[in-house]
């Protein structure tokens, strides 16, 4: 059996990971800080985990904490890939955009807060003249203006 102190100590830090992470997962609007959030909601837990076996004087900890581990290795993957799409469909990582995903003729589960519409297009820019060296004329003749 460990220290009960010790124990304590890795147990309170654990328990301000998973509060912070809870914290940053609820408050939060931008996509990648929420997966971040969740990713620390489960290292708090793998801390935990971990500081109970050794409490206990057990491997099973550690080998829950491994499998935790890799499910969050899985769920980053995958959360990024998500990510990237829907960054690349709406070019904003604002959760309040992806509120109204779905089929056009399913019903709404969640009332839009704010009404938001696509991001505008950009208009084209203007076309500038190519660049290089000016042409050279010859000085007996200069162009020729146009009246």
């Amino acid at each position: 059996m460990g220290d009960l102190s010790h124990l304590q100590g890795q147990l309170v830090v654990g328990a301000i990971l998973f509060a912070l992470g809870a914290i940053g997962f609820l408050t939060r609007r931008n996509l990648i800080l929420i997966m971040l959030s969740a990713e620390l909601m489960l290292h708090g837990v793998s801390l935990n985990l971990t500081a109970f076996g050794q409490y206990h004087g057990t491997a099973a900890g550690q080998a829950f904490t491994v499998m935790v581990l890799t499910v969050s290795a899985c769920e980053a993957g995958l959360a990024l890939a998500l990510i990237l799409t829907l960054y690349r469909r709406r070019r904003s990582l604002d959760v309040n955009l992806w509120s109204n995903l779905g089929e056009p003729d399913l019903p709404k589960l969640a009332q839009d807060i704010l009404e938001v519409s696509p991001a505008p297009r950009e208009q084209p820019l203007p076309k500038l003249t190519p660049a290089g060296p000016l042409p050279r004329y010859p000085k007996s003749a200069p162009p020729a203006a146009k009246p």
